[in-house]
């Protein structure tokens, strides 16, 4: 399954679900990214981390590491 960090610049994708235990799974789920969020691309830095997602509303950035945690599918 694809995950975040495959994500396309501009693609909208949906969570399908979180991969990891613990305190990192849980950071990511206080950030707003849970099963069934949708999230938008909007960039990602030069050197390729990190990833900048609009989320539930807000802009938030993510490092590739962490994104790599989040199964997507796409939006719709």
């Amino acid at each position: 399954m694809r995950t975040l960090r495959d994500a396309a610049i501009g693609e909208t994708v949906t969570v399908a679900r979180l991969l990891g235990e613990g305190a990192l799974k849980r950071r990511i789920m206080d950030m707003g990214i849970t099963k069934g969020a949708e999230v938008y691309i909007r960039k990602v830095a030069p050197l390729g981390d990190p990833i900048e997602v609009k989320v539930r509303g807000y802009e938030l950035s993510l490092r590739k590491e962490d994104a790599q945690m989040i199964e997507i599918h796409p939006a719709g």
